[in-house]
């Protein structure tokens, strides 16, 4: 019996200048990086920017590039407050 492929989601991946919150591997060969804020102040805008901040400041998709030989990872800030959620996709 032949075994199915699955995506992968890896939460805490190590990259290369830290952990991204959550790592996504598609069996398609796409890797997407995902950094969750908390909008303290209910500001998700600014939340979601913070977090694509933080992924472009430690790397975190340039990590994933040179270890697996990717022209390119997609990037989300994710940001939530109470209820409520943006999610911001990153250049």
């Amino acid at each position: 019996m032949k075994k199915k492929e699955q995506d992968t989601t890896i939460s805490k991946a190590l990259q290369y200048r830290g952990y991204s919150d959550i790592t996504i591997r598609t069996t398609q060969g796409l890797k997407v990086v995902v950094e969750l804020k908390y909008a303290e102040d209910g500001d998700l805008e600014d939340a979601c920017k913070e977090a694509l901040k933080q992924i472009k400041e430690k790397k975190y998709a340039e990590g994933l590039m040179k270890e697996e030989r990717l022209k390119q990872v997609i990037s989300y800030g994710i940001a939530f407050y109470k209820k409520e959620c943006m999610v911001v996709k990153g250049e």
